[in-house]
């Protein structure tokens, strides 16, 4: 005689059957493959961000890692440029900041707006601190995913998480496991079709700060650092170099200088130039500030033979003060 269950038995060998189904993994030939009709590859932000990618921008403490994240969000949603990279067309972006106060990100977000000719034709949506009750739940769990995810429309197709230290509170960030959170979150709204983009703190070795494994399923990890000559004085001021990229070769990996300013109409404004002109000019200025070519590979951190070159080619476009 057959053994009769309880219901409550039979209700929980139900959830798992469920569950096990969902977990089910879908196998298909090479024929299959080769035929499903995947999206393609859509440009966000050009050349680097694409859709359906995952990225990371990370830089020490006050270089200018949240000017970059606002900036790329205004550029997407609006279909502008910024820095050395264009969005083609304005996509939907929704940025989750963990700790500007809320009177400063408005004060940023206007001043974007103040500088740029293009306006957003696409959704743009915050969460900040501020405006929450209990704080943003944490992202390392389910639960502050799902309250990520309530937010995330069919529209949107970049999230920014600004940064990762503030909103994902749980586990180490030395430890592999402690990511492994929030790389499946990543790794499901990718496959909804969706970006995200990482912004973190470096550590004291200038990588970015905890575990490594972080960078194994991104696309693209971009660097921040202040130059070796950098001051305070100069503000927003930094390199930018690409760690990682994939499906990127030649100029569009080249490291570049970014610094913040204003334009005649007093408006935000941002000077780009490749490390190689900005180091040029600087080889100039301290040589006519009366540095011999060693201090002056010292105090730029380059090399002599790099010097040598500039010198010899300021020296024949009459661009230095104590040659006859």
């Amino acid at each position: 005689m057959m053994e009769k269950y309880p219901d409550e038995i039979l209700n929980d060998l139900k959830i798992d059957f469920e569950q096990d189904a969902c977990q089910k993994l879908k196998v298909v030939d090479v024929a299959t493959l080769l035929q499903h009709g995947f999206k393609p590859k859509a440009q966000i932000l050009s050349p680097w961000l694409t859709s359906q990618s995952l990225s990371m921008i990370y830089a020490p403490r006050g270089v200018g890692k949240t000017h970059v994240s606002l900036g790329i969000a205004y550029a997407v949603a609006s279909g502008d440029t910024f820095l050395k990279w264009h969005a083609p067309i304005s996509k939907g972006v929704l940025f989750i900041d963990g700790e500007m106060p809320g009177a400063a990100l408005q004060e940023r977000v206007n001043k974007i707006i103040a500088s740029s000719d293009k306006k957003v034709s696409a959704p743009l949506l915050f969460v900040t601190p501020d405006l929450q009750e209990y704080n943003i739940p944490d992202l390392g769990t389910v639960e502050g995913q799902n309250a990520i995810d309530q937010h995330i429309t069919d529209e949107i197709e970049l999230i920014i998480i600004d940064n990762l230290s503030s909103l994902v509170r749980s586990g180490r960030e030395n430890e592999a496991e402690s990511w492994l959170p929030i790389q499946e979150w990543a790794l499901r709204l990718r496959a909804k079709g969706k970006s995200v983009l990482f912004i973190h703190h470096s550590g004291k070795s200038g990588s970015q700060r905890g575990t490594s494994r972080r960078e194994d399923v991104l696309d693209t990890v971009i660097n921040l650092k202040h130059p070796s000559d950098y001051s305070a004085e100069q503000g927003a001021t930094f390199e930018v170099s690409f760690v990682k990229s994939r499906h990127l070769l030649g100029e569009d990996i080249k490291p570049f200088l970014a610094q913040l300013g204003t334009n005649e109409l007093n408006n935000q404004s941002w000077l780009v130039q490749t490390l190689e002109e900005s180091n040029y000019e600087k080889v100039i200025k301290l040589k006519n500030d009366g540095y011999e070519p060693k201090e002056i590979c010292q105090e730029l951190e380059l090399h002599k033979s790099t010097v040598s070159r500039y010198l010899k080619k300021a020296r024949e476009m009459g661009l230095l003060s104590d040659d006859e």
